[in-house]
């Protein structure tokens, strides 16, 4: 720090690519990954002058050669010391006189991204507990009042496509273990991100709310099977899992007393079968299964990887999307699964990743229109977890990510800090609705 704070500064006006800048900002006053950096191009300078300095520290020993010879008579300034801030939110207090002219406006602009960023996860959290206490509901009435249960259904899937109407994009978030009822967070799941699917093939209207429908109630036959194998994953004997298996008529048997329409009913009856003919319980290929049902049997699988039974052999997003498209592509319709992932990303919400500066991160949100640059939960030790703002890389081009990582793997720190979830849950909202400065403003 002492060394730093002998640097001299640099007027703004004199920036230039390939000057290595230090920010006497605490870490959230500012859009950049680190404070300190090679300048690297015309819109870094732009958003320096942004915000509202009047000068810079700079390092002649780390600029580039050619713009290291700067006149000293207006690169080497008079320093002025800054103590170390306390807390992020004290970084532009802080920051000294030459940063006063922000320091004020920053702090309230980064307690209304804070709260703006807080309230829009509690906005999906609430929704998502919305959907799974009416999914569990309709669950509670298919044996005494089938019906009611099928018309309780269709308004919670119709419910969900409205609300994913438009044209504007989507981002899945990660939501955090407590939010909604655990035992239908699968089904709510699974509807999701089948009906986000189903948006991104173009889907619409009767159908979408059909195939929510089927996807809500596609495991509804396992009511009729003992709760110890209603899962497949526990090395069942080959009769346990004929008994298993049939959970699949008994779902198609419960569809019919509730009236559900042929493309719900379908999906209940074939979300095991798969493309090449490996599914059951009647082993069809692609071209004999509904598209509505090849949807929710993607979806399916990866919540099953993602959420087993048994919480220890859970992949993280990023594992599922890869062993599905390494291992088991062949099995499911290729327009579907191309879909899906790139509807995703290749680090889905929930993935835990390094950094091309070698920091850990995870992924808390992704554009489903444009995934490859998701939203961001970065560990950075200076910052409180609780005071930490998300970082979107597609404002952040700088920011790469290098790889993904096992939760095990993390550093302690890194570890207690981003705290992996063991239950990977999700919900939507516009992406606009993610900028907390307009939320702010708003």
């Amino acid at each position: 720090m002492k060394e730093i704070l002998t640097l001299p500064f640099m007027d703004v006006d004199d920036l230039r690519v390939g000057v290595f800048v230090h920010l006497d900002l605490g870490w959230m006053s500012h859009p950049f990954p680190k404070s300190n950096f090679r300048i690297g191009s015309t819109e870094q300078i732009a958003t320096l002058r942004g915000l509202g300095l009047k000068r810079v520290r700079w390092s002649p020993p780390d600029s580039d050669p050619e713009v290291a010879a700067v006149p000293a008579a207006r690169a080497a300034e008079a320093v002025v010391p800054m103590p170390a801030p306390a807390s992020v939110l004290e970084a532009s207090a802080l920051a000294g006189p030459v940063a006063s002219p922000v320091a004020g406006d920053g702090q309230a602009t980064l307690r209304a991204q804070l709260v703006a960023q807080q309230e829009s996860l509690q906005r999906c959290e609430k929704a998502f507990a919305q959907a799974t206490h009416a999914c569990r509901n309709v669950i509670t009435q298919v044996s005494s009042e089938p019906a009611r249960a099928a018309e309780s259904a269709r308004q919670l899937s119709d419910q969900l496509v409205q609300q994913m109407a438009g044209e504007q994009d989507l981002c899945i978030r990660l939501l955090t273990e407590a939010a909604g009822d655990k035992t239908s967070a699968h089904a709510v799941n699974v509807a999701l991100l089948s009906l986000l699917l189903g948006r991104a093939l173009g889907w619409g209207g009767t159908d979408m709310v059909e195939m929510g429908i089927g996807a809500l109630l596609h495991d509804i036959g396992k009511i009729d099977v003992p709760e110890r194998l209603r899962h497949s994953e526990s090395h069942l004997s080959p009769s346990e899992q004929r008994v298993y298996e049939e959970h699949v008529s008994h779902g198609v048997a419960r569809a019919r007393k509730m009236g559900l329409s042929s493309v719900a009913t379908l999906v209940v009856a074939q979300h095991h079968e798969l493309g090449d003919g490996t599914g059951f319980p009647t082993r069809l290929v692609n071209e004999r299964i509904s598209m509505a049902a090849r949807v929710v049997a993607l979806v399916n699988r990866y919540d099953n990887l993602c959420n087993p039974h048994m919480m220890s052999r859970g992949l993280t997003p990023h594992e599922a999307i890869a062993q599905i498209y390494a291992q088991t592509q062949h099995k499911f319709d290729a327009v579907v699964l191309a879909a899906f992932i790139k509807m995703m990303g290749v680090y889905p919400a929930g993935s835990m990743v390094q950094l091309n500066d070698g920091r850990f991160a995870m992924v808390v949100g992704v554009n489903a229109g444009r995934p490859l640059r998701p939203r961001l939960l970065v560990h950075e030790p200076r910052v409180p977890r609780d005071e930490a703002l998300t970082v979107d890389m597609e404002r952040q081009p700088h920011i790469s990510i290098r790889r993904s990582i096992k939760p095990l793997s993390l550093p302690p720190d890194a570890m207690v800090y981003l705290s992996p979830r063991q239950r990977v849950a999700y919900f939507f909202e516009p992406v606009r609705s993610l900028d907390p400065e307009t939320e702010a403003v708003a």
